[in-house]
């Protein structure tokens, strides 16, 4: 099987462990287990319960007690309607392998995660793209997206919140687009890795599982919870593509860690606390990168309504990796370039991260766009 090169893991393979100031970074300041105990209102002590676990594969779909936990995100999805699985990345792989086959019909929304335009591709579907546009506020055109499904649709895959851009589809949209795809009986998957981190209200999105019958979503516990070392996150769907999804999984996963779902399992019966600090720091870091970019006349943006993510768009006669790429080797801070998300001309900053290395590294940028 023939699959296209990550771009966005390859860079930060190679340069993440190389930078000073980690502005490429996509996950919301990571928690330690001491901070997540404190947070849901334990100590040290508590990390006793471990140590009577026996480290067999525990329950191989997640234990009742995650699973009922991840129930609670959403507003008509049981347990049973869920599985856990090897962090969204985990998720998205084998929802792609469950759902498609050869000559399907795919339409993936772009920018996005690599994995929801190539790994169909790798399977041999007719994958079509849909680009979203800065003058749209990097939301989809609608009519373009109603021209592109036919009878013959058998997915449609986006990611809301999006990364890079930070574009927020919220509920009235989603239907819109659950209306598309329901006229063709196509599947929507949404990578919903971001929920949470929207900038008002209550910081949730909408999931797609809880807006269309034939709706996907997939998340986990690395960005808005803070805990991507535990390597764990799910799928909220119907019992056929949860069926499905099982027949594949049991050829590459079985069961997530015992500890991971333990842990998993107490940051979001805490929900609220940990989704609380998320919200702090990524609403406290948006502002200060508003400020920022109002400051940089080589430098402009469509402000992000969610995420952890912002593409900020290069005035300069440079490509965004020879920009990304200098950058890091004069003053150490890390971006992502747009060449590796299909986006040139544009860079991705994370801005999740604690506030200091932000700043810090804001102001190196500054020093050198002056240059």
């Amino acid at each position: 099987m023939h699959i296209e090169p990550f771009g966005v893991e390859i860079w930060m393979n190679e340069w993440e462990t190389r930078c000073t100031w980690n502005l490429a970074e996509t996950c919301v300041e990571s928690l330690t287990i001491r901070e997540l105990l404190t947070l849901a209102g334990r100590n040290d002590t508590d990390l006793s319960e471990v140590l009577s676990m026996k480290m067999t594969y525990g329950a191989i779909e997640g234990s009742d007690r995650l699973r009922a936990a991840i129930s609670a995100l959403y507003d008509s999805q049981p347990a049973q309607n869920i599985i856990v699985t090897h962090g969204t990345i985990g998720a998205n792989m084998l929802v792609h392998k469950a759902m498609v086959s050869a000559g399907d019909h795919v339409v993936a929304i772009v920018p996005t995660y690599q994995q929801h335009y190539s790994i169909p591709a790798s399977i041999g579907a007719d994958v079509q793209t849909l680009t979203l546009k800065e003058e749209n506020g990097f939301l989809p055109d609608l009519d373009e997206l109603r021209a592109m499904v036919t009878p013959k649709t058998r997915l449609i895959a986006m990611n809301n919140p999006n990364n890079p851009t930070g574009a927020l589809i919220d509920r009235p949209m989603l239907e819109e687009i659950a209306e598309i795809a329901r006229a063709s009986g196509a599947w929507i998957l949404c990578d919903e890795v971001y929920r949470g981190t929207d900038q008002e209200g209550s910081g949730m999105t909408a999931s797609i599982a809880d807006v269309y019958e034939r709706g996907i979503g997939t998340a986990g516990m690395s960005k808005a919870f803070s805990l991507a070392g535990l390597r764990l996150g799910w799928i909220a769907a119907p019992p056929e593509v949860i069926e499905a999804v099982s027949i594949h999984r049991d050829y590459d996963t079985i069961s997530v860690g015992m500890i991971d779902d333990h842990f998993a399992a107490i940051a979001l019966e805490h929900r609220e606390a940990v989704l609380a600090r998320s919200q702090a720091i990524t609403r406290e870091n948006l502002a200060t990168l508003d400020e920022w970019v109002a400051g940089e006349p080589l430098i402009s943006w469509v402000r992000p309504r969610s995420g952890t993510t912002a593409l900020l768009k290069l005035h300069l006669p440079v490509s965004s990796r020879d920009f990304c790429i200098d950058l890091v080797k004069e003053t150490g801070v890390l971006f992502t370039p747009g060449s590796a998300l299909g986006m040139e001309g544009y860079v991705r900053i994370g801005y999740a991260n604690n506030p200091t290395i932000l700043r810090e590294g804001l102001a190196r940028v500054s020093e050198a766009l002056a240059r």
